[in-house]
């Protein structure tokens, strides 16, 4: 050990429990004062309405895969979106059994809505911060980025 609190070999003097613990706990508070209340929409909903207007059209199965949830799972979420208005399907010509899931404009206003929201969140959070802070969260940003697979 150092006497800054770090390791020969460069990590932090936090064991990796600690550090996951704390991790875990700090995202999961964030989450939740970020949640948007657009649309009453549960975080899996939001996410699915998400990967559907950014990579759509999809798939149901490729949806879930991206969701990493069962197909089960995500038939339900497409079927509430859709009711809602948010999402629409289409046959798929090439096999008639399965149908591609495109966001509709209500969809896309809801989404840009839920960002909004969330950014101006963000924003009120940060400004609660110090320079010092800001500074430190700001180069943690690559790692959350390549944790979270942000691409």
């Amino acid at each position: 050990m150092t006497e800054k609190g770090r390791s020969v070999d460069g990590r932090s003097a936090l064991n990796d429990d600690d550090l996951a613990g704390r991790l875990a706990l700090a995202v999961g508070r964030l989450n939740r004062r970020m949640r948007s209340s657009a649309g009453d929409l549960s975080h899996g909903q939001l996410s699915a309405l998400s990967t559907i207007v950014r990579r759509g059209p999809l798939r149901p199965g490729e949806l879930a895969a991206i969701e990493v949830v069962a197909a089960p799972t995500i038939t339900r979420v497409v079927a509430d979106l859709e009711s809602r208005g948010l999402v629409q399907r289409e046959p798929d010509p090439d096999d008639g059994r399965s149908s591609f899931v495109s966001g509709t404009e209500a969809g896309i206003e809801l989404l840009l809505r839920a960002r909004s929201d969330r950014a101006r969140t963000v924003q009120s959070i940060i400004a609660e911060l110090t320079p010092e802070q800001v500074t430190a969260l700001a180069a943690a940003l690559p790692a959350l980025e390549a944790a979270a697979h942000v691409s």
